[in-house]
């Protein structure tokens, strides 16, 4: 029985929060999709995604955190940060 049988997928994530990463493009790429000058990209992430406001669901291999504006990208199986992006639908 895997963990998403068991639990939310909110729940599932925020289980693996520290476990939660990303890469050196990956930060890059946050930062300029979002216009962050945050230097700790990845601690802002996590932040946000540990909110009660976060709405986190699993679609495939990704988790989707939608939080205020921005929705960021987790890969299920490496818990890697992919990207996170300004959401437009809002």
């Amino acid at each position: 029985m895997d963990l998403e049988s068991s639990h939310s997928p909110r729940q599932t994530l925020l289980q693996f929060l520290p476990r939660i990463h990303t890469t050196p493009m990956g930060v890059e790429r946050i930062k300029r999709n979002l216009h962050l000058q945050e230097k700790d990209v990845e601690t802002y992430c996590k932040e946000k995604i540990a909110s009660q406001n976060c709405e986190i669901t699993r679609q495939g291999k990704n988790y989707y955190c939608r939080i205020d504006d921005i929705i960021i990208t987790v890969n299920a199986f490496s818990f890697t940060i992919i990207t996170a992006h300004i959401n437009k639908q809002i």
